[in-house]
């Protein structure tokens, strides 16, 4: 059984203005736009890159990495109401 657990990277800011170095590491780790969200491995190599950009992404360790539907769907909001019958429905 297996027990290697994942970084999830978040870019929150853009690297817009920021040195080549900056954006270079961004672009190894996978992230291109903002709100992009990545998985990888925990290593002290991708620790270092996460350091070197610390101040533009979010970073958690999870325990899995998630499908691009599982990301997508965390993000859709709930519709805001519930219906709890409908006209003319006895009940």
């Amino acid at each position: 059984m297996s027990t290697q657990t994942y970084f999830r990277i978040t870019l929150m800011r853009s690297a817009i203005g920021l040195p080549y170095k900056s954006t270079g590491v961004l672009k190894a780790l996978g992230l291109r736009k903002r709100m992009a969200t990545v998985f990888h491995p925990v290593t002290p190599a991708v620790a270092g890159q996460i350091m070197k950009v610390k101040e533009l992404v979010a970073v958690r360790e999870v325990e899995r990495p998630l499908t691009k539907q599982e990301v997508h769907m965390e993000r859709v909001p709930d519709p805001g109401f519930y219906i709890e019958r409908r006209l003319g429905e006895e009940g």
